[in-house]
């Protein structure tokens, strides 16, 4: 990598894990609030990363960014969460240059997701790239390979129907609820926790189990007022939680919290309660187990349902896969051109030179030397000499490399990094 000129640090890699092989606990460990990735960037800075991107959802944590070494990354997520070197090394990947560059079509194009077709990471990119950009730290190479996955992110949903129906946890979490509970229509269903995923959740009850016995609580009970009014639905105050699920018969857990914020000493009732804990970290301790009224699921189950939508879903990869390399073509002969980007400039340079040079003598051996006319004949040569060294190495048929050492060599040139 370091051949196409784009950062003073020779390799790109893309360091993280996911669902694949790290279970909700792990990611857990490893999940970053808004505030432990400004201190993460931050820290880039201070250790001299010269560009990278992070992202963090319930599914997975990565950080894609240029190093002399992948585990400077890695040390940078470890330093910044409660995870450990060895617990990453045990369930995470490690991506490099070309590697790096499909690994993130692949996520951002919902192919990698844990439901497939499912694009909420996409927005995180983008998220994480213009916080990157205000610190930065981000260089065109990152800037614009984000923008290749978010195109290719773009003409995927578009021209397939890889994403077609419902595609979130918090779907998969009402069909659940559809597929065992009886009668749900008339269940009294408590919602704890009304961030992205307890508002999508919450869309999709509403929508799906038409049910009006649907009660909000958040430990900031104006935003779920801001929910509750737009479904007409019923708002309590979190110093009301244990009395409302003890009146539940269906609880939904979207808190976001970094420790459970249910366990069983807050459930006193022996009817029973379902309990879907939709959080990473964990926010519903497993000890609610040893209750036998209580029965509970964690998002990872949820996510797992495969059902006749996500079957129809997998008839459409092939094409998916083909918008993919069709985009990461264009990638590709984008570095292709920053490639020899440096040498063509130094070219340009030395002509130059060349031409100055050669004006200066003939300026001194003319008597009615135009200098205007000179000057304009000197650069119209230089850039048509330029342009066709530059058409010569866009060439495919012509190998880039060899071309590029014998215009080194034969011009005598010193390129410059800042392209």
């Amino acid at each position: 990598m370091h051949k196409y000129n784009i950062s003073r640090s020779k390799n790109f890699y893309a360091i993280g894990l996911s669902y694949k092989k790290a279970d909700a606990e792990i990611r857990g460990h490893f999940s970053l609030g808004d505030d432990a990735k400004k201190a993460l960037l931050e820290q880039a800075k201070e250790n001299h990363i010269e560009s990278l991107v992070v992202t963090s959802t319930c599914n997975r944590t990565e950080i894609y960014g240029f190093a002399e070494h992948p585990f400077q990354l890695i040390k940078l997520l470890c330093d910044n969460t409660n995870g450990t070197v060895d617990q990453f090394q045990k369930v995470a990947y490690v991506h490099k240059n070309k590697g790096a560059i499909n690994h993130m079509f692949r996520v951002g194009s919902g192919l990698d997701s844990q439901i497939l077709g499912d694009f909420e990471i996409i927005s995180q990119l983008k998220s994480s790239a213009i916080l990157s950009k205000k610190n930065d730290l981000l260089n065109p190479f990152i800037e614009r390979l984000v923008n290749a996955v978010i195109q290719a992110s773009k003409r995927i949903k578009t021209e397939t129907e890889i994403s077609s129906g419902a595609t979130s946890v918090s779907f998969a979490s009402v069909q659940y609820i559809l597929r065992t509970i009886k009668d749900v229509s008339n269940k009294n269903i408590l919602l704890f926790g009304t961030g992205k995923i307890g508002r999508n959740t919450c869309e999709n009850l509403v929508k799906h189990t038409k049910n009006d016995h649907i009660t909000l609580i958040n430990r900031t009970k104006d935003k779920a007022e801001k929910i509750a009014g737009k479904f007409n639905l019923v708002v309590k105050d979190y110093a009301n939680l244990q009395e409302e699920i003890s009146h539940s018969d269906i609880l939904i857990v979207a808190t976001g919290a970094h420790r459970p914020t249910i366990d069983k000493h807050i459930i006193q009732s022996k009817k029973p309660l379902l309990i879907l804990d939709l959080s990473i970290p964990k926010n519903v301790d497993e000890n609610v187990k040893e209750l036998d009224n209580v029965c509970l699921v964690h998002l990872d189950y949820l996510s797992q349902i495969t059902d006749e939508t996500l079957e129809k879903r997998k008839e459409h990869i092939p094409h998916a896969e083909a918008i993919i390399q069709e985009v990461n073509d264009e990638f590709n002969s984008w570095l292709e051109t920053r490639k020899f980007a440096p040498t063509i400039k130094a070219l340009k340079h030395k002509l130059a030179d060349f031409a100055t040079a050669e004006l200066d003598t003939q300026r001194k051996k003319l008597s009615d030397f135009n200098e205007q006319q000179a000057e304009l004949i000197s650069k119209n040569i230089v850039q048509k000499i330029t342009n066709h060294f530059a058409h010569h190495l866009k060439d495919d048929n012509s190998s880039t490399d060899d071309s590029l050492e014998l215009i080194k060599k034969v011009f005598q040139l010193e390129e410059s990094q800042n392209v």
